[in-house]
């Protein structure tokens, strides 16, 4: 398992010692890609490295399997998402054809830049993004607050807005947490319940990280262990 980097004071030295790391990572890993739609498939997922944003600075996926995979980042300290390195899985089908939808996850993170660890969940055809944000560092949710509600044993702070081509739903974890579970049918009942969606139909669930800055220096982010269950 790669070890967060230890922290040095001189910037130059810093850099050639992440840069030689996370070489020495990626290239000990089953696949990695510096391409920014690099793209991996395994066990019935699919990798994507997703450096989607204006102006984004260098990053690197790696993976050993889609439960165990990580990227090093390393964005300027401008406004809006650089990347949404993920893992996801496509489905396509009614959520009312599935007893149940249930996820678990283990990531690694920094303690320094600005981004979320967040499921991004596509429905209805991908006119409703639902996201699910178990770790938030300095950044915030598009949309309003609406309401705070505990929803499969978890309590969030759920958002609602629109980036202008669909819906987003945002539900905030109400406290950070590197590990735990989520119960994604639970969360499509309370938004059937609120009268929120447009019809119930699950498309893909994806599970990354959007960073929008690392502060101008590398930094790893790791998932030790993930699974999705229908």
């Amino acid at each position: 398992m790669f070890k967060p980097l230890l922290r040095i004071t001189l910037p130059g030295v810093a850099a050639a010692t992440a840069l030689v790391l996370m070489a020495s990572v990626a290239s000990a890993a089953v696949w990695s890609s510096t391409a920014r739609f690099g793209s991996w498939s395994n066990g019935g997922f699919t990798l994507y490295n997703n450096v989607w944003g204006s102006n984004p600075g260098p990053q690197t996926i790696w993976a050993n399997s889609y439960s165990n995979w990580g990227v090093w980042s390393d964005q300027p300290n401008t406004n809006g998402v650089k990347s949404y390195p993920e893992v996801t899985k496509t489905f396509n089908a009614a959520v009312s054809s599935f007893s149940s939808i249930t996820s678990t996850f283990s990531d690694s993170l920094p303690g320094t830049g600005n981004f979320e660890s967040a499921y991004d969940i596509w429905a209805d055809n991908n006119a409703d993004e639902i996201m699910l944000w178990t770790y938030t560092q300095n950044v915030g949710p598009l949309g309003s607050y609406q309401t705070t509600a505990s929803i499969g044993g978890s309590s969030w702070n759920i958002y609602r807005g629109s980036n202008g081509s669909n819906a987003v739903f945002s539900f905030v974890r109400n406290g950070n947490e590197t590990s735990g579970r989520v119960d994604i049918k639970a969360v499509f009942g309370w938004l059937s319940s609120a009268g929120w969606l447009s019809s119930a139909t699950l498309n893909s669930v994806d599970f990354g990280w959007e960073i929008t800055s690392t502060n101008n220096t590398g930094e790893n982010f790791q998932v030790n262990s993930y699974s999705l269950s229908t």
